[in-house]
C-alpha cells in the first residue's frame, strides 16, 4: 500500500486533510508538533483522533526561544475579530517565523525514513489568515528544494506535497469533512485554548464562517 506522512495539528483543516489521505488509499502516518505554543489542546485533539483511527502518531517537541509570534507568547494578546471580512490582509501577529518550513522539513525526514510517497498538508489560500507559507508557489519551491536535497530525490523517488484543501473555501472544507466522516467535535482550532472556543481569534472566526456558510452547526459550540 502507498504511504503518506500527514502534518496533523488536530485542527479542522488538518483533520480533513488526514481523512483525504486515507480516502485516497494512503497508509497514513501523522506528525504533530509541540513547539512551545500557547496550549496543547490541538496536540491532545490530534492524539484522540489518531488513536480512534489507529493511525501511527509522532509528536515532535522543540522550542523556539526567539519567540516572534503571538502564538509563542502565552501572556501576549491575540488579534480579535468578529467579522472575517474585516480581517486585515497583512501577515497577522499569529504568524510563527518559518513554521511551515520547519514542519515540512520534519515531514520530509519522516517520509524518507518511512519510504512514503507523499506528504499531506492542510494549507489553504482562500479563507485563511494570510500566512505566506501556505501559498502554492511556496509549496512548489519547497518540493523542489527537497527533491534536490534528499536521498529520495537524488534516487528519482521525489516525495510529493499534496495539499487537497489549497483552493477550497472554509465552507467547502466543512462539507468535504462531513462527506468523509470527520468527527469535528474531536478537533480543536482555537488559538486561545480555553474550555470553549473563544470565537474571536483568526482561527475561530474562519472556522465559524465555514460552518455558517455550510449551513451546519459546529459541534464544539453546541
Amino acid at each position: 500500500m502507498k504511504k503518506a506522512v500527514c502534518l496533523f495539528s488536530g485542527g479542522m483543516d488538518s483533520a480533513v486533510c488526514l481523512y483525504c489521505a486515507r480516502n485516497e488509499g494512503y497508509d497514513a502516518v501523522a506528525l504533530s508538533f509541540d513547539y512551545g505554543q500557547r496550549h496543547e489542546k490541538e496536540v491532545e485533539a490530534a492524539h484522540r483522533l489518531t488513536h480512534d483511527l489507529g493511525v501511527p502518531h509522532h509528536v515532535i517537541r522543540f522550542k523556539l526561544p526567539w519567540k516572534g509570534s503571538a502564538l509563542l507568547e502565552r501572556d501576549g494578546k491575540l488579534p480579535e475579530y468578529r467579522d472575517p471580512e474585516k480581517m486585515p490582509k497583512t501577515i497577522p501577529a499569529t504568524y510563527v517565523p518559518a513554521r511551515n518550513s520547519i514542519f515540512l522539513s520534519f515531514a520530509f525526514s519522516c517520509a524518507e525514513a518511512e519510504e512514503a510517497e507523499a506528504i499531506f498538508f492542510g494549507a489553504n489560500v482562500l479563507d485563511y489568515s494570510g500566512y505566506p507559507d501556505c501559498r502554492p508557489e511556496y509549496l512548489e519551491a519547497f518540493t523542489e528544494a527537497m527533491r534536490r536535497g534528499t536521498k529520495a530525490g537524488a534516487q528519482g523517488r521525489a516525495i510529493e506535497i499534496k495539499a487537497p484543501l489549497i483552493c477550497l473555501s472554509k465552507k467547502e472544507i466543512v462539507l468535504l469533512g462531513r462527506k468523509l466522516g470527520v468527527p469535528f467535535e474531536k478537533t480543536w482550532s482555537c488559538y486561545a485554548g480555553g474550555e470553549r472556543p473563544c470565537g474571536v481569534c483568526d482561527s475561530c472566526v474562519l472556522r465559524a464562517k465555514g460552518f455558517r456558510e455550510a449551513g451546519l452547526e459546529d459541534p464544539l459550540l453546541s
